[in-house]
């Protein structure tokens, strides 16, 4: 791994250079890191489907450098739509347009839509921004992990993910450590606007600035990113246990009778119970957004000391939590 330093024009510029250049670029976003490539280049986006191992039909989101920059993508922003883009772009937001049929086929996994969002990051804006200047509409980029794994949220998260080889441009721990919330606006004349996705933008602030209300996924919707029914999965087998199991299961544990060695591979993140001392555990923020911030840093990190097992205390049933519980269901589903 080639690592870059996100505050220096220079290196902003060398990896705009290797974007522009048909090649794959990792890079800091306020969400996750990115593993980023033009979205013009069919055969650029590729690299990214192999390099994840993620199926090709499996649609990627198109990050611009402003909001002007989706007339390249889509055949119409509807009001509805650039409504939202005007309150929460540039963010944590990512909306479902219909797709200009020449434009990124492969980054749209053959649909007839497409996912774009304008990043926060200082430091995606700034190569968003070097790349444009050189003729790159867009950069493509899902998470830089392989495919179905915890997402990171640091650039040791990529190079653990993808060893040598690749530019990682460095921008510091993210800030959200989630994804962006998804919203289909793509079939308004059929269907209101559709949460695909909760992320750390609550469905009561989308709401509130959409002013209706958003409904959930049918069997219309079009495909999306991390979406699919397993999803953001450790190397440990995760379950997601209510407060009450915990403590039943805390109850039943024979942790005296455990070898130590075999006690290490059950590890422990609980927000309201006290486990008992000797398992490897984690306190869960009270704080959704704290959590959401820590939550794939956690996960890598029970992988890293050797669990096999992890208990995780459910979230609480709270709009505010919804994307966090997002997240642990589909790991758990793994």
């Amino acid at each position: 791994m080639t690592l870059l330093d996100g505050r220096s024009a220079a290196a902003v510029r060398q990896a705009a250079q290797a974007i522009a250049a048909g090649e794959l670029v990792a890079f800091a976003t306020e969400t996750v890191y990115g593993l980023g490539a033009r979205a013009d280049d069919d055969a650029a986006v590729s690299k990214i489907f192999a390099a994840k191992s993620r199926p090709s039909a499996h649609p990627l989101i198109v990050h611009l450098a402003q909001a002007s920059g989706a007339e390249a993508f889509a055949t119409v922003v509807p009001p509805l739509a650039q409504t939202l883009v005007d309150a929460f772009w540039p963010g944590p937001l990512t909306l479902i347009l219909p797709r200009r049929p020449e434009a990124a086929l492969a980054a749209a996994g053959g649909q007839p839509s497409i996912g774009l969002r304008c990043p926060s990051h200082p430091v995606a804006r700034a190569l968003l921004g070097e790349a444009a200047a050189l003729g790159v509409s867009g950069i493509a980029a899902p998470s830089a992990n392989r495919h179905g794994r915890v997402s990171p949220t640091r650039a040791a998260h990529v190079a653990a993910e993808f060893g040598a080889g690749l530019l990682v441009l460095d921008g510091g721990d993210c800030e959200l450590g989630i994804e962006s919330a998804i919203v289909d606006v793509s079939r308004l004349d059929e269907r209101g606007p559709v949460l695909l996705r909760p992320g750390s933008l609550g469905r009561a602030r989308l709401e509130a600035a959409a002013g209706c209300a958003l409904l959930d996924a049918d069997a219309g919707a079009p495909r999306a990113p991390g979406t699919l029914a397993s999803h953001y999965a450790p190397r440990a087998t995760l379950r997601l246990m209510s407060a009450a199991a915990l403590r039943k299961a805390f109850e039943l544990l024979p942790l005296d009778a455990m070898p130590k060695e075999k006690r290490g591979t059950l590890a422990v993140y609980c927000r309201s119970v006290e486990p008992p001392k000797r398992l490897a555990q984690r306190r869960m923020p009270q704080d959704p957004a704290a959590c959401a911030h820590e939550l794939f840093a956690v996960l890598r990190a029970f992988d890293d000391e050797g669990a096999q097992l992890l208990w995780v205390e459910e979230p609480p049933a709270d709009p505010a939590w919804e994307g966090v519980a997002d997240r642990l269901r589909r790991a758990a589903a793994a």
